[in-house]
């Protein structure tokens, strides 16, 4: 078994896709690529930075997300954040009001709301296209 070097940003790129539950073809498509592009992408290790801002918009995170995501932090902050030994709810309730996330939560909220309010204009534009192309 090969140990997985720890900054494979393609790998990186691929966890983050599985973990918002996204298949490789949703993400070639939003990218304006083939599959075979983004799979090929997943098995590098490098990417400029050009590309690695494309791909982190469409899976809803900064380039320097990508960059330092590791799986271990996922499940470290899940495990902080909701590990519950005791029969009753207090330690769930008090790690979940003690959880201070590293961003501003109002401007995630309207940067996500904006964000779908640009893809919902797509795909009407998109839409208005194909229906153009009908006539």
């Amino acid at each position: 078994m090969t140990a997985t070097k720890p900054n494979h940003i393609g790998r990186k790129i691929a966890r983050i896709r599985e973990l918002r539950g996204m298949k490789q073809e949703t993400l070639a498509e939003q990218l304006g690529i083939s599959q075979q592009s983004v799979s090929h992408i997943e098995q590098s290790e490098t990417l400029d930075d050009v590309k690695l801002d494309e791909i982190a918009k469409v899976l809803g995170v900064t380039k320097e997300g990508i960059e330092n995501f590791s799986d271990e932090a996922v499940f470290n902050v899940i495990s902080n954040t909701y590990h519950n030994t005791s029969n009753d709810n207090s330690s769930l309730i008090a790690s979940s009001v003690n959880y201070q996330p590293t961003f501003n939560t109002v401007e995630k909220i309207v940067e996500l709301y904006e964000r779908l309010l640009q893809a919902e204009k797509d795909k009407v534009a998109y839409l208005e296209k194909n229906l153009r192309k009908k006539d």
